[in-house]
């Protein structure tokens, strides 16, 4: 029977021709072989990889907060900001996180590039603005 601590440690995966609990030397391999390059290769692009994830996550963070000042400014549902965003971006030839600092930017300084305000406008009036439904009667 497996222990539950042994069902949750990950496992090792060993380069080919590598022996768990063998030192190098005894298997023949010295100890910058080619398997050893082949672990510091593999521990570079994982670093890479991990680089990659924190900035996804950051843009993500940015990007969702441009939308959600595009939906209470502009009037619009969140599917319709994410659309005005696409469409900034493309008109404007601007990478979207990039235009999504700019507005959030512009949300804290007041201060937006003519040309992306015009783009922003035209969007807006391409997606939206939704009814704010009425208060209910009584």
């Amino acid at each position: 029977m497996i222990s539950g601590a042994s069902r949750l440690r990950p496992r090792i995966a060993f380069p080919p021709g590598l022996k768990a609990g063998i030192p190098r030397e005894e298997q023949g391999m010295e100890p910058g072989s080619s398997a050893s390059h082949d672990e510091s290769d593999r521990v570079v692009e994982l670093e890479a990889e991990v680089q990659q994830l924190k900035e996804a996550v950051t843009s993500h963070a940015v990007v969702d907060q441009a939308i959600g000042m595009v939906v209470a400014l502009g009037r619009v549902s969140p599917d319709q900001g994410w659309a005005v965003l696409k469409d900034v971006s493309q008109h404007t030839n601007i990478k979207l996180r990039n235009v999504a600092e700019l507005i959030l930017v512009w949300g804290r300084e007041g201060d937006i590039p003519p040309d992306i305000r015009a783009e922003l406008e035209d969007a807006l009036d391409r997606h939206g603005p939704t009814q704010i439904p009425e208060a209910p009667s009584e």
